[in-house]
């Protein structure tokens, strides 16, 4: 998860919840506990995020003016990442694709449930070539690799 996604998520359950706890918001992030409490702070200096007392040990946390413009920058940063990763591996997946039907194949074998090879099947099926998880025919293997896409050819 990046810096910008935590920031997001953590103002995001905030606003949702703000009676929340750090340890509650640490296991709807997957953080640590102690990464929680440091980025709470780091909110609350900034102006972002404002916390009062409701019982002895109970906090409840409040999303600023100031937090709600940051959310909001906070999450069209992210779409504008997730936008260029996407038209990256898209890109990846179709020159690929290219490769692999100048070698006179019309699917491909891929494996595989992360996000990237998921664009990858998608462009599969956008660019007419089948994408089989097991076949016993011999197939290219595709595979993910860093931002983009390798080839194992068959024999």
């Amino acid at each position: 998860m990046s810096e910008i996604e935590r920031q997001l998520h953590i103002l995001e359950a905030l606003e949702r919840e703000p009676a929340t706890t750090q340890a509650r918001l640490a296991a709807q992030l997957g953080m640590a506990v102690g990464s929680v409490n440091w980025y709470l702070k780091r909110l609350i200096r900034k102006g972002y995020a404002k916390v009062t007392q409701m019982e002895r040990r109970r906090l409840k946390y409040f999303v600023t003016p100031q937090g709600l413009a940051l959310k909001a920058r906070l999450t069209s940063e992210y779409m504008e990442v997730s936008l260029r990763v996407y038209r990256e591996l898209r890109q990846a997946a179709q020159e690929t694709l290219a490769s692999v039907r100048e070698a006179g194949f019309t699917a491909v074998r891929a494996d595989g449930r992360d996000e990237a090879m998921e664009i990858f099947r998608l462009t599969c099926l956008e660019e007419g070539v089948g994408a089989e998880k097991d076949s016993s025919s011999p197939l290219p293997e595709v595979r993910v690799e860093g931002t983009g896409f390798a080839v194992g050819w068959p024999g």
